[in-house]
């Protein structure tokens, strides 16, 4: 991959760019794209409405063996730390194909970072102002539905219940994307025309023409989605958590303990039954 670091001139950069774009594009559809710890998006204005509100609902979560958390784990129109803009649309074929999605604790796909294996997903529209965030027009959020049960992730089952799960991220691979560069040069007439394209789709539009180019990546297949400390797209909050009706369940330990003596009692079977040739003892726990 290209180190951009050791660009310091824009026209280089560009040149760079354009040469290599076979590559990096290749590159860039064999790894799995997932967070970073660092972000081109700007800070939220407020957080939005807090997951969970009070002392009262966190400690009734608590009481809970599952609950169901919604969360943002994508939102497109937005420049991210990758350099790319996801554009509206992108998972509409993946989501047709999915059979099996995992809400994971960042990113690790092994059993003990696994949060929930039911999973419900699917985007819907919404504004950045819903979100908290000054900028106009809407986004396209990628929505996790997650039955996130205490037995599975004890860890992480807390932490949503708390309301301390402020990120999410994507884990994905990119399947179609086109590179944009802000250049008259004809030399990228093709990438100016995608620059045209789809500049209009970026919400942090300063962000982009400062740095000069940005990948549209307008398909990708979704693998997973993942609770993170600060994802590469910060506009990724956990939108609700709440109880999933069921109550906690006993341990094993609880259910083969025997009943204390004075709960336990003793039921005749009626007499000239065959049944009644012998003594049966029926526990009921009272």
């Amino acid at each position: 991959m290209i180190d951009l670091n050791s660009y310091t001139d824009k026209g280089e950069l560009f040149k760079s760019l354009k040469d290599n774009k076979t590559t990096i594009i290749s590159q860039k559809k064999y790894e799995m794209k997932r967070a970073d710890a660092v972000s081109h998006v700007v800070d939220t204005q407020s957080n939005g409405r807090d997951a969970v509100a009070t002392k009262n609902d966190v400690n009734e979560l608590l009481l809970k063996d599952g609950i169901i958390v919604s969360s943002l784990i994508n939102t497109t129109n937005i420049l991210d730390s990758h350099e790319d803009v996801h554009i509206p649309g992108l998972w509409n074929k993946s989501l047709k194909e999915l059979k099996n999605l995992y809400l994971l604790q960042e990113h690790q796909m092994t059993f003990d970072h696994i949060i929930s294996d039911s999973v419900k997903a699917f985007v819907e529209k919404m504004s950045w102002k819903e979100l908290g965030i000054e900028y106009e027009g809407d986004t396209q959020a990628l929505i996790f539905e997650s039955d996130v049960m205490k037995s599975r992730n004890p860890y992480m089952f807390d932490q949503y219940a708390h309301g301390y799960v402020k990120n999410h991220s994507v884990g994905m691979r990119y399947v179609q994307l086109f590179l944009c560069i802000n250049s008259d040069d004809r030399y990228y007439i093709e990438e100016r025309d995608n620059w045209d394209k789809y500049i209009g789709d970026v919400a942090n539009r300063q962000e982009a023409e400062s740095l000069g180019y940005f990948w549209a990546v307008t398909e990708a297949k979704l693998v997973e989605g993942s609770a993170v400390p600060i994802g590469s797209n910060r506009a990724t909050p956990t939108q609700s958590v709440k109880s999933n009706g069921r109550d906690a369940v006993a341990t094993f330990e609880e259910l083969i303990t025997e009943p204390s003596l004075d709960t336990q009692k003793e039921i005749e079977p009626p007499s000239g039954t065959r049944q009644g040739m012998f003594r049966s003892i029926i526990y009921f726990n009272n």
